[in-house]
């Protein structure tokens, strides 16, 4: 979702790339769900490994969803951990609050890197 996000919010003006550290192989339905209700098709995005992003390496900001030092290292200038809780095993409503969560974080970020 969070790499869906940023595309909506930059208009596409960013280069943006989303992987996990052990990716399921399937994007979840709740959020694609999620998604829909802002009119996104996340259905279009697979689920990546961080060793399939990494060959775009460096990156600008590299932003982790709560894996603190557990999070696998990759090249970047700046780095953000923004403690997202996994919505995973959540209801729709729940589910929901997160998207917007990130939602919120991510127009952050972009407004804090337009004014660079």
């Amino acid at each position: 979702m969070s790499e869906a996000l940023a595309r909506i919010y930059s208009n596409g003006k960013v280069d943006v790339y989303s992987a996990g550290s052990k990716p399921s192989g399937t994007i979840n339905p709740k959020a694609i769900a999620a998604m829909k209700e802002l009119n996104y098709d996340l259905s279009i995005h697979q689920s990546k490994d961080i060793k399939e992003v990494e060959v775009h390496a460096p990156f600008d900001v590299v932003v982790t969803m709560g894996c603190g030092d557990a999070c696998p290292w990759m090249p970047a200038k700046r780095f953000i951990d923004w403690q997202i809780p996994d919505p995973k095993e959540m209801d729709a409503v729940e589910f929901r609050k997160v998207r917007d969560l990130i939602g919120k974080k991510v127009m952050g970020l972009l407004e804090e890197l337009n004014k660079e």
